[in-house]
């Protein structure tokens, strides 16, 4: 099976080895995405409320580079260092996902990069 590499500029660039994205077949595996401004390339972390929805502004970024939207994704899986931050992430994922919402997992994790609280990656299934 074909695969291709999804990438867009409104969404911050990897930085390491991989893609934001990889397209294989209908379906598309989306990296991690961390509260990073695409525009400045700095972190956007007042408060944990807008960490999470800058990661939903990325993970829609790169969503719709691939030729879908939130509303196909099928999987997500959320990384917090404060599962005490679950409550908030719910709230904010209702405003971003509507019925039928995707599975999730949240799982509370060490420490993340730059000191940041939230990173999720996805699923995306397309028609």
């Amino acid at each position: 099976m074909e695969r291709s590499i999804i990438h867009t500029e409104h969404a911050p660039a990897a930085i390491g080895p991989y893609s934001q994205a990889v397209r294989c077949g209908n379906t598309v595996y989306l990296s991690g995405q961390l509260p990073i401004c695409p525009q400045t390339k700095r972190p956007v972390n007042d408060t944990v409320e807008a960490e999470i929805h800058q990661v939903f502004r990325n993970l829609r970024a790169v969503a719709e580079a691939a030729g879908g939207d939130l509303s196909r994704m099928v999987k997500l899986n959320a990384y917090l260092t404060d599962l005490a931050d679950s409550p908030t992430l719910n709230a904010i994922m209702g405003e971003y996902f509507t019925a039928p919402y995707p599975a999730r997992a949240a799982v509370r994790v060490a420490g993340l990069p730059q000191g940041l609280r939230i990173e999720v990656e996805g699923i995306l299934l397309l028609d």
